[in-house]
Protein backbone atom coordinates (compact mmCIF):
# COMPACT_ATOMS: atom_id res chain seq x y z
CA UNK A 1 0.00 0.00 0.00
CA UNK A 2 1.51 3.26 -1.11
CA UNK A 3 -0.76 6.18 -0.58
CA UNK A 4 1.78 8.61 0.80
CA UNK A 5 1.38 11.17 -1.97
CA UNK A 6 -2.06 10.34 -3.33
CA UNK A 7 -3.93 12.91 -1.21
CA UNK A 8 -2.45 16.38 -1.19
CA UNK A 9 -3.57 19.94 -0.51
CA UNK A 10 -5.06 21.71 -3.48
CA UNK A 11 -2.44 23.91 -5.11
CA UNK A 12 -2.98 27.54 -5.92
CA UNK A 13 -4.73 30.34 -4.01
CA UNK A 14 -8.28 29.01 -4.06
CA UNK A 15 -9.95 28.92 -0.62
CA UNK A 16 -13.15 27.32 0.64
CA UNK A 17 -15.40 27.91 3.62
CA UNK A 18 -14.03 26.29 6.76
CA UNK A 19 -16.44 23.72 8.28
CA UNK A 20 -15.50 25.04 11.76
CA UNK A 21 -15.28 28.84 11.63
CA UNK A 22 -17.08 29.25 8.25
CA UNK A 23 -14.46 31.76 7.07
CA UNK A 24 -13.29 31.40 3.47
CA UNK A 25 -9.79 30.39 4.50
CA UNK A 26 -9.99 26.58 4.07
CA UNK A 27 -7.62 24.54 1.85
CA UNK A 28 -9.09 21.18 0.79
CA UNK A 29 -7.43 17.85 -0.01
CA UNK A 30 -7.60 16.46 -3.56
CA UNK A 31 -7.12 12.93 -4.87
CA UNK A 32 -4.18 13.06 -7.33
CA UNK A 33 -5.42 9.91 -9.10
CA UNK A 34 -8.91 11.21 -9.87
CA UNK A 35 -8.42 14.96 -9.55
CA UNK A 36 -11.49 15.11 -7.28
CA UNK A 37 -11.87 16.75 -3.90
CA UNK A 38 -11.99 14.56 -0.82
CA UNK A 39 -15.10 14.94 1.36
CA UNK A 40 -15.48 18.54 2.42
CA UNK A 41 -14.33 17.98 6.01
CA UNK A 42 -10.78 17.09 4.91
CA UNK A 43 -8.43 20.04 4.80
CA UNK A 44 -6.88 22.78 6.90
CA UNK A 45 -7.98 26.27 7.92
CA UNK A 46 -5.10 28.72 7.57
CA UNK A 47 -6.45 30.79 10.49
CA UNK A 48 -4.20 28.74 12.76
CA UNK A 49 -4.34 30.97 15.82
CA UNK A 50 -8.06 31.81 15.70
CA UNK A 51 -9.49 28.53 14.38
CA UNK A 52 -6.87 25.82 13.81
CA UNK A 53 -9.18 23.27 12.15
CA UNK A 54 -7.20 20.45 10.44
CA UNK A 55 -8.40 17.01 9.40
CA UNK A 56 -5.82 14.70 7.74
CA UNK A 57 -7.20 11.73 5.68
CA UNK A 58 -4.16 9.63 6.59
CA UNK A 59 -4.68 9.97 10.33
CA UNK A 60 -8.37 9.15 10.68
CA UNK A 61 -8.41 5.98 8.55
CA UNK A 62 -9.92 7.42 5.38
CA UNK A 63 -6.93 6.66 3.12
CA UNK A 64 -6.68 3.09 4.39
CA UNK A 65 -10.39 2.48 3.90
CA UNK A 66 -10.33 3.72 0.29
CA UNK A 67 -7.33 1.53 -0.46
CA UNK A 68 -9.12 -1.48 1.04
CA UNK A 69 -12.26 -0.88 -1.02
CA UNK A 70 -10.17 -0.67 -4.18
CA UNK A 71 -8.56 -4.02 -3.33
CA UNK A 72 -12.04 -5.60 -2.93
CA UNK A 73 -11.39 -5.74 0.81
CA UNK A 74 -14.65 -4.06 1.82
CA UNK A 75 -15.00 -2.42 5.15
CA UNK A 76 -17.83 -0.77 7.03
CA UNK A 77 -15.63 2.15 7.97
CA UNK A 78 -17.12 5.57 7.24
CA UNK A 79 -15.26 8.83 7.48
CA UNK A 80 -16.49 10.88 10.41
CA UNK A 81 -15.79 14.37 11.44
CA UNK A 82 -13.65 14.18 14.58
CA UNK A 83 -14.78 15.66 17.84
CA UNK A 84 -12.57 18.64 18.42
CA UNK A 85 -11.81 20.36 21.69
CA UNK A 86 -12.38 24.01 21.02
CA UNK A 87 -9.69 26.34 22.12
CA UNK A 88 -10.83 28.57 24.97
CA UNK A 89 -11.97 31.93 23.70
CA UNK A 90 -10.13 34.68 25.47
CA UNK A 91 -12.62 37.43 26.18
CA UNK A 92 -11.20 40.88 25.65
CA UNK A 93 -10.11 42.52 28.86
CA UNK A 94 -12.42 45.15 30.25
CA UNK A 95 -11.28 48.64 29.35
CA UNK A 96 -11.50 51.47 31.87
CA UNK A 97 -11.62 55.24 31.63
CA UNK A 98 -8.04 56.53 31.99
CA UNK A 99 -7.28 58.44 35.17
CA UNK A 100 -6.02 61.46 33.22
CA UNK A 101 -9.37 61.67 31.38
CA UNK A 102 -11.32 61.25 34.61
CA UNK A 103 -9.23 63.90 36.40
CA UNK A 104 -10.33 66.54 33.89
CA UNK A 105 -13.80 66.42 35.43
CA UNK A 106 -12.51 67.25 38.92
CA UNK A 107 -12.78 71.02 38.58
CA UNK A 108 -15.26 73.74 37.65
CA UNK A 109 -17.37 73.36 40.78
CA UNK A 110 -18.31 77.05 40.67
CA UNK A 111 -20.37 76.28 37.54
CA UNK A 112 -21.67 72.92 38.80
CA UNK A 113 -25.43 73.40 39.26
CA UNK A 114 -25.85 70.41 41.57
CA UNK A 115 -23.07 71.56 43.91
CA UNK A 116 -24.14 75.20 43.89
CA UNK A 117 -27.71 74.17 44.69
CA UNK A 118 -26.51 72.35 47.81
CA UNK A 119 -24.52 75.40 48.89
CA UNK A 120 -27.03 78.16 48.23
CA UNK A 121 -30.41 77.15 46.80
CA UNK A 122 -31.80 74.29 48.90
CA UNK A 123 -34.05 75.12 51.86
CA UNK A 124 -31.27 74.26 54.31
CA UNK A 125 -27.90 74.99 52.64
CA UNK A 126 -24.95 72.81 53.62
CA UNK A 127 -21.63 73.93 55.05
CA UNK A 128 -18.83 74.46 52.54
CA UNK A 129 -16.56 71.96 54.34
CA UNK A 130 -19.23 69.23 54.12
CA UNK A 131 -19.69 69.77 50.40
CA UNK A 132 -15.93 69.71 49.86
CA UNK A 133 -15.77 66.53 51.89
CA UNK A 134 -18.50 64.73 49.95
CA UNK A 135 -16.92 65.84 46.65
CA UNK A 136 -13.60 64.38 47.75
CA UNK A 137 -15.17 61.20 49.14
CA UNK A 138 -17.12 60.27 45.99
CA UNK A 139 -14.88 62.11 43.48
CA UNK A 140 -17.72 64.22 42.11
CA UNK A 141 -16.87 66.39 39.12
CA UNK A 142 -18.15 68.80 36.50
CA UNK A 143 -18.66 68.88 32.74
CA UNK A 144 -17.11 72.23 31.90
CA UNK A 145 -17.75 72.54 28.15
CA UNK A 146 -20.30 71.62 25.51
CA UNK A 147 -24.06 71.25 25.69
CA UNK A 148 -23.79 69.48 29.08
CA UNK A 149 -21.72 72.28 30.65
CA UNK A 150 -22.49 72.64 34.34
CA UNK A 151 -23.62 69.03 34.71
CA UNK A 152 -22.40 66.94 37.65
CA UNK A 153 -20.37 63.76 37.11
CA UNK A 154 -20.88 60.67 39.27
CA UNK A 155 -17.98 58.21 38.75
CA UNK A 156 -18.43 54.48 39.29
CA UNK A 157 -15.06 53.40 40.72
CA UNK A 158 -14.48 49.77 41.74
CA UNK A 159 -12.64 48.45 44.79
CA UNK A 160 -9.38 48.39 42.80
CA UNK A 161 -9.63 52.06 41.87
CA UNK A 162 -10.62 51.49 38.22
CA UNK A 163 -13.00 54.07 36.76
CA UNK A 164 -15.61 51.86 35.12
CA UNK A 165 -18.10 54.54 34.12
CA UNK A 166 -18.84 58.22 34.70
CA UNK A 167 -22.51 59.18 34.72
CA UNK A 168 -23.33 62.75 33.74
CA UNK A 169 -26.41 64.35 35.32
CA UNK A 170 -27.76 67.77 34.49
CA UNK A 171 -29.94 69.45 37.13
CA UNK A 172 -32.18 72.49 37.35
CA UNK A 173 -32.04 74.90 40.31
CA UNK A 174 -34.35 72.64 42.32
CA UNK A 175 -31.92 69.74 41.76
CA UNK A 176 -34.39 67.90 39.57
CA UNK A 177 -32.76 65.92 36.76
CA UNK A 178 -33.10 67.53 33.33
CA UNK A 179 -30.68 65.36 31.38
CA UNK A 180 -28.63 62.18 31.70
CA UNK A 181 -25.54 61.10 29.79
CA UNK A 182 -22.16 59.39 30.19
CA UNK A 183 -18.70 60.87 29.91
CA UNK A 184 -17.53 58.39 27.24
CA UNK A 185 -20.61 59.21 25.17
CA UNK A 186 -19.89 62.94 25.33
CA UNK A 187 -16.31 62.34 24.20
CA UNK A 188 -17.56 60.11 21.38
CA UNK A 189 -19.91 62.82 20.14
CA UNK A 190 -17.23 65.49 20.35
CA UNK A 191 -14.79 63.54 18.19
CA UNK A 192 -17.48 62.57 15.69
CA UNK A 193 -18.73 66.13 15.24
CA UNK A 194 -15.20 67.39 14.68
CA UNK A 195 -14.21 64.50 12.36
CA UNK A 196 -11.50 63.39 14.74
CA UNK A 197 -10.45 59.75 15.21
CA UNK A 198 -11.42 58.24 18.55
CA UNK A 199 -8.57 57.81 21.03
CA UNK A 200 -7.39 54.23 21.47
CA UNK A 201 -8.72 53.95 25.02
CA UNK A 202 -12.18 54.97 23.85
CA UNK A 203 -12.17 52.46 21.00
CA UNK A 204 -11.37 49.73 23.52
CA UNK A 205 -13.88 51.08 26.05
CA UNK A 206 -16.71 51.05 23.49
CA UNK A 207 -16.24 47.29 23.14
CA UNK A 208 -17.31 46.73 26.76
CA UNK A 209 -20.70 45.05 26.61
CA UNK A 210 -21.86 46.77 29.81
CA UNK A 211 -20.53 50.06 31.09
CA UNK A 212 -21.90 50.38 34.66
CA UNK A 213 -20.55 47.20 36.24
CA UNK A 214 -19.87 48.27 39.82
CA UNK A 215 -21.56 50.22 42.59
CA UNK A 216 -21.34 53.97 42.91
CA UNK A 217 -19.03 54.49 45.89
CA UNK A 218 -17.67 50.94 45.74
CA UNK A 219 -14.12 52.27 46.12
CA UNK A 220 -15.04 53.27 49.70
CA UNK A 221 -15.69 49.69 50.83
CA UNK A 222 -12.00 48.96 51.40
CA UNK A 223 -11.50 52.29 53.18
CA UNK A 224 -14.43 51.64 55.54
CA UNK A 225 -14.46 47.85 55.95
CA UNK A 226 -16.79 47.60 58.95
CA UNK A 227 -19.58 50.07 58.22
CA UNK A 228 -23.09 48.86 57.45
CA UNK A 229 -24.07 49.79 53.90
CA UNK A 230 -27.12 51.78 52.78
CA UNK A 231 -27.90 50.88 49.18
CA UNK A 232 -30.07 53.14 47.03
CA UNK A 233 -30.84 53.43 43.35
CA UNK A 234 -29.31 56.75 42.25
CA UNK A 235 -25.92 58.29 43.10
CA UNK A 236 -27.65 61.59 43.97
CA UNK A 237 -29.58 59.80 46.73
CA UNK A 238 -26.35 58.34 48.14
CA UNK A 239 -24.89 61.86 48.31
CA UNK A 240 -27.94 63.15 50.19
CA UNK A 241 -27.82 60.20 52.58
CA UNK A 242 -24.20 60.95 53.43
CA UNK A 243 -24.82 64.67 53.95
CA UNK A 244 -27.78 64.05 56.23
CA UNK A 245 -26.74 61.00 58.25
CA UNK A 246 -23.06 61.82 58.47
CA UNK A 247 -19.76 60.66 57.04
CA UNK A 248 -18.58 57.07 57.57
CA UNK A 249 -15.51 57.72 59.74
CA UNK A 250 -17.06 55.75 62.61
CA UNK A 251 -17.80 52.04 61.96
CA UNK A 252 -21.41 52.39 63.13
CA UNK A 253 -22.20 55.05 60.51
CA UNK A 254 -23.90 54.06 57.30
CA UNK A 255 -21.84 53.98 54.11
CA UNK A 256 -24.12 55.14 51.30
CA UNK A 257 -23.75 53.46 47.89
CA UNK A 258 -25.91 53.32 44.75
CA UNK A 259 -26.55 50.69 42.08
CA UNK A 260 -27.36 53.17 39.23
CA UNK A 261 -31.10 52.42 38.67
CA UNK A 262 -33.91 50.10 39.74
CA UNK A 263 -33.03 47.20 37.42
CA UNK A 264 -29.28 47.39 38.16
CA UNK A 265 -29.39 45.46 41.44
CA UNK A 266 -27.68 42.15 40.65
CA UNK A 267 -25.32 39.53 42.07
CA UNK A 268 -22.22 40.66 40.19
CA UNK A 269 -22.40 44.18 41.60
CA UNK A 270 -23.24 42.97 45.09
CA UNK A 271 -20.24 40.61 45.32
CA UNK A 272 -18.29 43.61 46.61
CA UNK A 273 -20.67 43.68 49.60
CA UNK A 274 -19.74 40.23 50.85
CA UNK A 275 -19.84 39.89 54.66
CA UNK A 276 -21.56 43.28 55.12
CA UNK A 277 -24.90 44.29 56.58
CA UNK A 278 -26.79 45.97 53.74
CA UNK A 279 -29.92 48.13 54.10
CA UNK A 280 -31.74 48.68 50.83
CA UNK A 281 -33.95 51.71 50.14
CA UNK A 282 -35.77 51.25 46.82
CA UNK A 283 -37.60 54.20 45.33
CA UNK A 284 -41.35 54.40 45.63
CA UNK A 285 -43.48 53.05 42.82
CA UNK A 286 -47.10 52.55 41.96
CA UNK A 287 -48.44 49.37 43.60
CA UNK A 288 -45.08 48.82 45.35
CA UNK A 289 -43.51 47.02 42.39
CA UNK A 290 -40.06 48.52 43.00
CA UNK A 291 -40.09 47.35 46.61
CA UNK A 292 -41.23 43.87 45.55
CA UNK A 293 -38.55 43.63 42.86
CA UNK A 294 -35.72 44.57 45.22
CA UNK A 295 -37.06 42.28 47.96
CA UNK A 296 -37.04 39.30 45.59
CA UNK A 297 -33.62 40.16 44.20
CA UNK A 298 -32.13 40.68 47.65
CA UNK A 299 -33.38 37.27 48.77
CA UNK A 300 -31.75 35.57 45.79
CA UNK A 301 -28.48 37.51 46.04
CA UNK A 302 -28.13 36.75 49.74
CA UNK A 303 -28.22 33.01 48.98
CA UNK A 304 -24.99 33.38 46.98
CA UNK A 305 -23.10 35.67 49.36
CA UNK A 306 -22.28 33.86 52.56
CA UNK A 307 -22.21 36.10 55.61
CA UNK A 308 -23.99 38.97 53.84
CA UNK A 309 -27.32 40.15 55.17
CA UNK A 310 -29.79 42.21 53.16
CA UNK A 311 -32.64 44.20 54.71
CA UNK A 312 -35.12 45.95 52.43
CA UNK A 313 -36.64 48.93 54.24
CA UNK A 314 -40.40 49.31 53.84
CA UNK A 315 -40.70 52.64 55.66
CA UNK A 316 -41.40 54.60 52.50
CA UNK A 317 -43.97 52.02 51.40
CA UNK A 318 -45.82 52.24 54.70
CA UNK A 319 -45.76 55.99 55.31
CA UNK A 320 -45.67 57.72 51.92
CA UNK A 321 -48.77 59.22 50.33
CA UNK A 322 -50.23 57.54 47.26
CA UNK A 323 -49.40 60.52 45.04
CA UNK A 324 -45.74 60.22 46.12
CA UNK A 325 -45.75 56.55 45.13
CA UNK A 326 -47.16 57.38 41.73
CA UNK A 327 -44.45 60.02 41.26
CA UNK A 328 -41.74 57.50 42.18
CA UNK A 329 -40.20 59.61 44.93
CA UNK A 330 -37.14 58.39 46.82
CA UNK A 331 -35.70 59.04 50.25
CA UNK A 332 -33.75 62.03 48.92
CA UNK A 333 -36.99 63.83 48.03
CA UNK A 334 -37.99 63.77 51.70
CA UNK A 335 -34.55 64.45 53.13
CA UNK A 336 -33.97 67.66 51.20
CA UNK A 337 -37.07 69.25 52.79
CA UNK A 338 -35.60 68.81 56.28
CA UNK A 339 -32.92 70.64 58.22
CA UNK A 340 -29.82 68.47 57.94
CA UNK A 341 -28.47 69.82 61.24
CA UNK A 342 -31.22 68.00 63.15
CA UNK A 343 -29.95 64.71 61.72
CA UNK A 344 -26.44 65.30 63.04
CA UNK A 345 -27.52 66.00 66.64
CA UNK A 346 -27.47 62.55 68.17
CA UNK A 347 -26.49 61.99 71.76
CA UNK A 348 -25.59 58.37 71.15
CA UNK A 349 -22.47 57.13 72.84
CA UNK A 350 -21.02 54.97 70.11
CA UNK A 351 -19.05 51.82 70.77
CA UNK A 352 -17.03 50.82 67.69
CA UNK A 353 -17.36 47.18 66.74
CA UNK A 354 -14.57 45.23 65.04
CA UNK A 355 -17.03 43.66 62.65
CA UNK A 356 -20.76 44.00 61.88
CA UNK A 357 -22.88 41.34 63.53
CA UNK A 358 -25.15 39.19 61.35
CA UNK A 359 -28.73 40.36 61.33
CA UNK A 360 -31.74 38.15 60.75
CA UNK A 361 -33.45 39.10 57.51
CA UNK A 362 -37.13 39.87 57.54
CA UNK A 363 -39.62 40.07 54.73
CA UNK A 364 -42.15 42.79 54.09
CA UNK A 365 -45.77 41.95 54.81
CA UNK A 366 -48.65 44.19 53.84
CA UNK A 367 -50.36 44.05 57.19
CA UNK A 368 -51.57 46.55 59.75
CA UNK A 369 -49.18 49.44 60.29
CA UNK A 370 -49.35 48.86 64.00
CA UNK A 371 -46.88 45.99 63.61
CA UNK A 372 -43.99 48.41 64.08
CA UNK A 373 -41.37 45.81 65.16
CA UNK A 374 -41.09 44.74 61.51
CA UNK A 375 -39.11 47.93 60.78
CA UNK A 376 -35.84 46.07 60.91
CA UNK A 377 -33.77 49.07 59.83
CA UNK A 378 -34.51 50.87 63.08
CA UNK A 379 -34.24 47.82 65.29
CA UNK A 380 -30.92 46.66 63.90
CA UNK A 381 -29.13 49.79 62.66
CA UNK A 382 -28.55 53.27 63.87
CA UNK A 383 -31.94 55.03 63.85
CA UNK A 384 -33.14 57.76 61.58
CA UNK A 385 -33.28 60.67 64.01
CA UNK A 386 -36.21 62.30 62.22
CA UNK A 387 -38.78 59.94 60.81
CA UNK A 388 -40.85 62.98 59.81
CA UNK A 389 -38.87 62.90 56.56
CA UNK A 390 -41.37 60.38 55.35
CA UNK A 391 -44.34 62.63 56.18
CA UNK A 392 -44.73 65.41 53.60
CA UNK A 393 -47.12 67.17 55.96
CA UNK A 394 -45.95 66.74 59.57
CA UNK A 395 -48.74 66.19 62.04
CA UNK A 396 -48.82 68.53 65.01
CA UNK A 397 -49.03 66.57 68.24
CA UNK A 398 -49.40 67.37 71.88
CA UNK A 399 -46.40 65.48 73.30
CA UNK A 400 -46.81 63.36 76.35
CA UNK A 401 -44.04 62.96 78.84
CA UNK A 402 -41.95 59.76 78.77
CA UNK A 403 -39.29 61.02 81.19
CA UNK A 404 -40.15 58.49 83.91
CA UNK A 405 -40.13 55.59 81.45
CA UNK A 406 -36.82 56.72 79.98
CA UNK A 407 -35.21 57.07 83.40
CA UNK A 408 -36.46 53.62 84.45
CA UNK A 409 -35.13 52.01 81.29
CA UNK A 410 -31.76 53.74 81.53
CA UNK A 411 -31.30 52.72 85.15
CA UNK A 412 -32.28 49.13 84.52
CA UNK A 413 -30.04 48.55 81.50
CA UNK A 414 -27.12 50.32 83.20
CA UNK A 415 -27.30 47.96 86.21
CA UNK A 416 -27.40 44.62 84.39
CA UNK A 417 -24.95 42.64 82.32
CA UNK A 418 -26.26 42.65 78.79
CA UNK A 419 -26.40 39.38 76.80
CA UNK A 420 -23.61 38.84 74.30
CA UNK A 421 -25.63 36.38 72.23
CA UNK A 422 -28.59 37.17 69.94
CA UNK A 423 -31.90 37.74 71.73
CA UNK A 424 -35.20 36.89 70.04
CA UNK A 425 -37.45 39.77 71.00
CA UNK A 426 -40.54 38.40 69.27
CA UNK A 427 -41.43 36.28 66.26
CA UNK A 428 -40.56 39.16 63.92
CA UNK A 429 -37.37 40.58 65.45
CA UNK A 430 -34.05 39.22 66.66
CA UNK A 431 -31.59 41.54 68.40
CA UNK A 432 -28.03 40.69 67.43
CA UNK A 433 -26.30 43.35 69.57
CA UNK A 434 -28.23 44.45 72.67
CA UNK A 435 -25.89 47.33 73.41
CA UNK A 436 -26.36 49.02 70.03
CA UNK A 437 -30.08 48.23 70.08
CA UNK A 438 -30.59 49.89 73.49
CA UNK A 439 -28.45 52.94 72.72
CA UNK A 440 -30.15 53.62 69.38
CA UNK A 441 -33.65 53.19 70.79
CA UNK A 442 -32.99 55.37 73.83
CA UNK A 443 -31.58 58.11 71.58
CA UNK A 444 -34.67 57.94 69.39
CA UNK A 445 -37.23 58.24 72.19
CA UNK A 446 -35.24 61.02 73.86
CA UNK A 447 -35.16 63.02 70.64
CA UNK A 448 -38.88 62.42 70.06
CA UNK A 449 -40.18 62.36 73.61
CA UNK A 450 -43.97 61.96 73.67
CA UNK A 451 -44.53 61.62 69.93
CA UNK A 452 -46.93 58.77 69.28
CA UNK A 453 -45.23 57.73 66.05
CA UNK A 454 -42.21 56.71 68.12
CA UNK A 455 -44.09 54.60 70.66
CA UNK A 456 -42.85 51.35 69.00
CA UNK A 457 -39.30 52.24 70.10
CA UNK A 458 -40.43 52.69 73.70
CA UNK A 459 -42.48 49.49 73.56
CA UNK A 460 -39.58 47.47 72.18
CA UNK A 461 -37.32 48.64 75.01
CA UNK A 462 -39.98 47.70 77.56
CA UNK A 463 -40.39 44.29 75.91
CA UNK A 464 -36.63 43.74 76.14
CA UNK A 465 -36.67 44.77 79.81
CA UNK A 466 -39.41 42.22 80.57
CA UNK A 467 -37.59 39.54 78.62
CA UNK A 468 -34.25 40.11 80.37
CA UNK A 469 -35.94 40.41 83.75
CA UNK A 470 -37.30 36.87 83.36
CA UNK A 471 -33.84 35.43 82.62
Amino acid sequence: MNTEHRYIFEKGSRKHHCPECTKKRFVRYIDTQTGEYLPEQYGRCDRESKCGYFLNPYKDGYAKAIWGQEQDNKTDWKPQRPKRIKKPVNKPKRAFIPIEVFNRTRAGYEQNTFIQNLLTRVAFPFEVQDIEKVISLYHLGTVQNGYRAGANTFPFIDVHGNVRAVQVKQFDEQNHTTGTDFLHSLINKHHTRNNKPLPEWLQAYNKNETKVTCLFGEHLLSKYPYNPVALVEAPKTAIYGTLYFGFPEQPTKLLWLAVYNLSSLNLNKCKALKSRNVYLFPDLSKDGKAFELWSNKATEIQKHLRGTYFHVSDLLEQLALQQDKEQGKDIADYLIEQDWQLFRKQDIKETPKPEPEPVVTTTHEKSEKSEAPKKTFFSQAKPLPKVEIFQPEPIKEQPENWNNDIAELENYFADIKLPTKPVKLNKCSTIMDCSIFIESHLATIKANNGKKRFLPFLHRLKDLLKLLHKV
